[in-house]
């Protein structure tokens, strides 16, 4: 045989030693293919998964800082804080105590002054609301005395009489122009509530606007004394 011949034959066979070994190997059963390594590999995050979770470190209760105690120094200084503001509170509630009276007085003096549009004599209307005028003043007495308890304060505490003292003044100009047939002076209103000395007075700018809430009253007034025909009582003023 020639040696061309004899390559070529051994050729062919390893190529078919080859093949057949191949095919061996794809017949070969899948367990045939898993070693125990590969095994061991598959299975490593199988029990990472199905295994419980170890608690972490950080959650140990011996690991968080222990809480800070409360300084005594601050606790010293809202202690202070907390008495004042309870005893702020105490001073306006006795404030609007009185307030509330006023307010009431007042509304009685209004409530008074609405029959001068009626054919009502002017005398018997005023002496009704200057009754009342009485009890105001010596409701703002009152008010003054508890004002005296936190001197320099006046302003702290002014909006809880700022409005029932407008309407006081409206009242007062009011009748001080249906009396006299002028303007109320600011001295005069003070006098007539008895805030004329000491710290305790009537602000200028609730006195200013007491006089603008009067001349809607002055309107209503005339309109009704035309109605009836009392054409004296709107001259003369």
């Amino acid at each position: 045989m020639r040696p061309a011949a004899v390559a070529a034959t051994a050729t062919a066979t390893a190529a078919a030693l080859r093949l057949r070994t191949a095919g061996a190997s794809l017949s070969a059963p899948p367990a045939a293919l898993l070693t125990p390594r590969r095994a061991a590999l598959l299975l490593l995050p199988l029990r990472r998964l199905c295994s419980p979770a170890l608690p972490h470190a950080s959650a140990a209760p011996d690991s968080q800082p222990p809480p800070r105690l409360p300084s005594p120094i601050m606790d010293a200084q809202f202690e202070s804080f907390r008495a004042q503001l309870d005893e702020s509170s105490t001073l306006r509630d006795r404030i609007r105590a009185v307030v509330s009276e006023v307010e009431s007085a007042s509304r009685v003096a209004t409530a008074a002054l609405l029959l001068v549009h009626q054919p009502v004599p002017l005398e018997d209307v005023l002496g009704k609301a200057k009754a009342q005028v009485e009890v105001i003043k010596g409701l703002y007495a009152q008010l003054a005395e508890v004002l005296k308890e936190c001197p320099g304060q006046y302003y702290r505490y002014h909006g809880d009489w700022k409005a029932e003292t407008q309407a006081v003044v409206s009242m007062l100009a009011f009748m001080h122009w249906l009396e006299t047939g002028g303007l109320l002076m600011h001295a005069e209103a003070q006098e007539k509530l008895g805030l004329s000395s000491g710290e305790f007075s009537l602000d200028v700018e609730d006195y200013l606007t007491g006089l603008c809430f009067m001349s809607n009253e002055f309107v209503r007034s005339s309109t009704h004394q035309t109605k009836y025909s009392s054409y004296d009582f709107i001259l003369c003023k």
